[in-house]
């Protein structure tokens, strides 16, 4: 068995078995956010890591799916039909999202982003007759799949974790499909890419399109997570969370968003605990990060490792090399 293969098993075993060895139901709870950052992460991920474009209105998304719930539900209409209208408002965001900032690629596209990231934001904001302003609307229960309620935090965690689950492998199949293979290639040589016929833009639009269901799905899980969504989810802050997630934890990786979300949201809700000025550990554990390993923790620690084992390999051959010679010299 190879060590990814050892590495997937063992992260399977721990994320089933959380709510064994974690203490009480707020440590719970914690893992579930983990969890629905790392989607988002994911989706985040496939627009930097793979197809080389930062995006700083993601957060946008991620509050048309969490208010599309929020506002179908509190019309009285079902928890099935709630997912539903929400997806599909997200992808149409998405679509509108990825036509307007698809025209420009580098720094042209991340104020793009960023601008249409602010006027969802205003949106909610001053939309109050729709989402209700600062008081943000409220989701009374969560829904109960084949019977069994997501109620009790432990039960919400495996339904989240099935739904994670599915993104990654969605994710993995995404990325190592021709369609993953051709954003790469738009990544790294455009014009190249351009001149054999492959349509640059059309494949950027359908990157943006997987990265917006990603963020669809983990906006969905938040809104039943929390129960409550306001405008402060639309927050530039919210857009640029993820962004350092997938730096931190590894651009261009599926371990590397998850690894960086679970870093985020430990420090936040854990650390921030015992530590007043937790935001400032956190950005000295960002630059920690980018001095000693810039290609992110992932990476960075497979590095590490590599080159550790190569200097173990070396050591006897170094230590015989110095040893001197024994015995009586050859006459």
């Amino acid at each position: 068995m190879t060590a990814t293969r050892i590495g997937l098993l063992a992260g399977a075993v721990v994320l089933l078995t959380v709510p064994l060895w974690v203490p009480g139901d707020y440590y719970v709870s914690v893992c579930s956010q983990i969890l629905i950052y790392a989607i988002f992460a994911l989706g985040v991920d496939v627009l930097i890591g793979y197809g080389g474009l930062v995006s700083l209105g993601h957060a946008g998304l991620f509050g048309i799916a969490s208010y599309a719930v929020a506002y179908t539900l509190a019309a009285g209409v079902g928890h099935i039909a709630a997912v539903i209208v929400a997806l599909v408002l997200a992808l149409v965001g998405t679509a509108l999202f990825a036509a307007l900032s698809l025209r420009v690629t580098g720094i042209g596209f991340i104020m793009i982003t960023l601008a249409i990231g602010e006027l969802l934001w205003g949106l909610a904001y001053r939309w109050i007759s729709v989402t209700n302003g600062d008081n943000g609307i409220s989701v009374a229960n969560r829904p109960a799949p084949f019977g069994i309620s997501l109620n009790p935090p432990t039960h919400f965690y495996y339904a989240t974790l099935v739904v994670f689950a599915l993104s990654v492998f969605a994710a993995w199949v995404f990325i190592g499909s021709p369609l993953g293979a051709s954003l790469k290639g738009t990544r790294d040589q455009p014009r190249r890419m351009n001149a054999l016929g492959y349509h640059v833009w059309l494949v950027r639009f359908c990157a943006c399109m997987f990265s917006g269901l990603l963020t669809a799905i983990a906006g969905i899980l938040f809104i039943y997570y929390t129960q409550f969504i306001s405008p402060q989810t639309l927050t530039l802050t919210a857009s640029a969370e993820p962004v350092l997630m997938v730096i931190s934890g590894g651009s261009g990786t599926l371990l590397g968003p998850i690894v960086g979300a679970a870093l985020v949201e430990i420090v936040k809700n854990i650390a921030s605990a015992y530590i007043t000025r937790w935001n400032m550990l956190l950005g000295a554990i960002f630059v920690a990060i980018v001095i000693f390993m810039p290609e992110g923790l992932v990476p960075g620690s497979r590095r590490l490792v590599r080159a550790l084992l190569k200097a173990r390999a070396k050591a006897p051959a170094v230590a015989a090399a110095a040893e001197p010679n024994s015995g009586e010299p050859t006459p």
